[in-house]
């Protein structure tokens, strides 16, 4: 059980944006178990699997089986041939490039209220730095990310990353920006006591009410006998007791009485971090063209490896029919043709440079589809800071609409931080405005930037050229740095 150390007055006012948990009535049960059933067969949550699936490599052609047709026109399975699977990981690639693009570096916030910047640093830590990063990653696979907000085991407002495929989120608006509630269901394994492991699915409705827990039986919803019955906070805070007249209760010596309440707050504590408005996964655009590579590039490893450069001809053979004849030919490269005994080999060789041409086309349009750059772009290395630019305009386009998506659900949980604030009694921010700003990678012509630092010589300052140097990231340091070795010269040269 989570006890926050939250100031007693702050609890009694109506800024606090947390409340006792009141008794109200059950949910539609019914009407959860038939949502909790609809998406487990949704096809949105098959494509957040799939696209989990593809961003670890596992993409669909590990599935792939060879077959030809017999003689009696019946398809089979090939098992003597080469099957080459090559799956290959642009959608990691794609998505870690994103990532790191807009989240490699530590946020900015911009907020004119120095006490709340210094308590914010309090929670926007390093820990939460890196649950961002994985939560971007999240939301590029899925489409969307899911963030709870809770109070750990020392009472301290934290936050976790929760899998997309387990949240059925209710929306109150047709733009999905406010929360009415959230559904959640997990498994666990359960060692029944004659050895035998058991999957228990754990189903958790989360509103503005509280919380209900639920297992998810064949027929329907049913209590968990894990928690009490009923409704239940979002947490639970130990508060001192007052008497009537506001003054607080204290035992025989003379420490503070205090009571646990079960509390909730105004809010539902999840938040959503969308890759796009649409929550569509990076893998809906490019899962055609990586498939077509995939297939491509094995069809050309299964050729090299089974008979290269031939097809053999053999007369005297009964011949097939035409759907037949087109399988065999693929499959084994070899004909069984009508008439006189005889075997020839027909050269077929393989058109490498209309295969390179087709991939180089796929990985362009893999790109170009995911608005990502290919670093294996040979002009990319020695163009200008221009033509970089240029080149980065569809990931600087994509990262951008992130970064918007990411910055209001940023707002929706630093909510939570002024409440926690405000309640802790270190002060009321709660109408406080900031700006998050993302510090992505800037995408530079190192040669370039310094032949334009040496040419500004006498122009401008040196402290601005040593600003804008693409190596320094501490001008004042270099300044100190400078200054020094013209001293040791001057020196030297007494």
């Amino acid at each position: 059980m989570i006890f926050p150390n939250f100031q007693s007055s702050a609890m009694m006012d109506i800024k606090s944006k947390i409340t006792k948990l009141s008794n109200l009535g059950k949910p539609q049960e019914e009407f959860l178990f038939s949502n909790l059933n609809e998406w487990q067969e949704s096809e949105r949550r098959k494509l957040m699997l799939k696209a989990q699936d593809y961003y670890t490599n596992d993409n669909d052609i590990k599935d792939r089986k060879r077959y030809y047709i017999d003689r009696k026109g019946v398809q089979q399975e090939v098992k003597n041939l080469s099957n080459s699977k090559l799956p290959h990981p642009f959608m990691r690639k794609l998505t870690n490039q994103k990532v790191n693009y807009l989240l490699s570096k530590e946020l900015s916030i911009q907020c004119d209220d120095v006490k709340f910047s210094e308590a914010l640093t309090d929670y926007v830590n390093k820990a939460f730095l890196k649950m961002l990063k994985n939560v971007g990653r999240d939301a590029i696979v899925n489409g969307i990310a899911w963030v709870q907000v809770y109070y750990n085991n020392l009472g301290q407002l934290s936050f976790k990353r929760i899998p997309s495929e387990e949240i059925i989120p209710f929306w109150a608006d047709a733009d999905h920006t406010i929360l009415d509630a959230v559904l959640r269901y997990y498994s666990i394994i359960r060692y029944l006591p004659d050895g035998v492991k058991k999957e228990i699915v754990k189903v958790e409705y989360h509103t503005t009410e509280g919380v209900w827990y639920y297992i998810k039986g064949d027929r329907g919803l049913e209590p968990d006998p894990d928690k009490e019955e009923g409704i239940r906070g979002h947490f639970v805070i130990n508060r001192e007791v007052t008497n009537e007249n506001g003054e607080i209760e204290v035992d025989e010596e003379g420490q503070p009485i205090t009571e646990d309440m079960q509390a909730i707050w105004e809010k539902v504590p999840f938040v959503a971090f969308k890759y796009n408005a649409d929550e569509i996964s990076l893998l809906k655009w490019i899962k055609p063209l990586i498939d077509d590579y995939d297939t491509n590039t094995s069809d050309t490893s299964n050729n090299l490896q089974d008979v290269p450069n031939s097809i053999k001809v053999v007369k005297n053979y009964d011949g097939t029919d035409k759907g037949e004849f087109v399988q065999n030919l693929a499959t084994f490269r070899t004909a069984f043709v009508s008439g006189d005994g005889d075997m020839t080999a027909v050269e077929t060789k393989m058109d490498i440079a209309a295969i390179d041409s087709h991939l180089n086309r796929l990985r362009k349009d893999i790109y170009e589809a995911g608005s990502g750059v290919d670093t294996q772009e040979v002009s990319l290395g020695n163009a200008s800071g221009v033509a970089l630019k240029f080149r980065y305009a569809d990931l600087d386009s994509d990262t951008d609409d992130m970064a918007s998506e990411f910055s209001a659900s940023l707002d929706e949980l630093i909510w939570f931080v002024k409440v926690d604030l405000l309640n802790k009694g270190i002060g009321d921010f709660t109408e406080i405005t900031f700006e998050v700003i993302f510090n992505t990678d800037s995408i530079i012509n190192e040669h370039e930037i310094i032949e334009d630092a040496k040419n500004s010589v006498g122009v401008i300052s040196d402290e601005t050229i040593i600003a804008n140097h693409p190596w320094i990231t501490d001008t004042q340091q270099e300044l100190d740095r400078l200054a020094k070795e013209k001293e040791a010269k001057m020196a030297e040269m007494q």
